[in-house]
């Protein structure tokens, strides 16, 4: 039985840029491969009656949301700059994204818009970003007419059903199996429940 989770991400999730960052050494460590799985939590939402985010509709819950990511990117040494807009539109990120794991290059360009969006707080919507986004990941900019080619579409409403199927309703989360696990603060338990799988 192979050792791998199944990481299931959405580019507007604050707590997506903390496991981004960090999922792919934390597997490694422990002998677990990791299938990238870009999603949108706007259907997700939606089918529940929700317009916006969690952190959003609940004031207080989104104060603490942005403290608890500044100690957090603070004590883990990453960038953080609160974007204006929250969330984001990361429809045509997530779509880039699917564009991206083609070449073997999702991991990389996933972590660049990330950086931008809560590093530098830039608006990952604009096609300038995600150009520039592309460029860190050392791919071409003709990604972004692929990005819009009926496959990638599909694809990626493909991954938003499938991600809905297994009962996800936010984002990062880590599937092995039918076993789910949700949040940034259960990677590495979502880890060694994979690497404890018999091969």
């Amino acid at each position: 039985m192979e050792r791998s989770v199944t990481f299931w991400f959405e580019f507007a999730s604050t707590y997506s840029y903390l496991s981004v960052m960090r999922i792919s050494s934390a597997a490694q460590a422990r002998g677990v491969d990791v299938a990238w799985k870009p999603f949108l939590l706007g259907p997700i939402f939606a089918a529940q009656s929700w317009d916006t985010s969690l952190f959003n509709i609940y004031p207080a819950k989104g104060r603490y949301m942005w403290r608890d990511m500044q100690r957090i990117c603070a004590a883990r040494g990453l960038p953080f700059r609160r974007p204006d807009r929250f969330p984001q539109n990361g429809l045509a990120a997530a779509r880039l994204a699917l564009a991206a794991a083609e070449q073997d290059r999702i991991e990389a360009f996933a972590q660049a818009v990330f950086q931008a969006q809560f590093g530098d707080g830039a608006d990952i919507s604009a096609e300038p970003v995600l150009l520039d986004c592309l460029h860190k990941a050392g791919l071409d900019a003709a990604l972004i007419d692929r990005a819009q080619s009926p496959g990638i579409k599909s694809a990626l409403r493909g991954q938003t059903d499938a991600a809905r199927a297994a009962g996800i309703f936010g984002a990062p989360s880590f599937t092995i199996g039918t076993e789910l696990f949700w949040g940034d603060d259960r990677l590495e338990q979502a880890l060694d429940h994979a690497a404890a799988r018999t091969i």
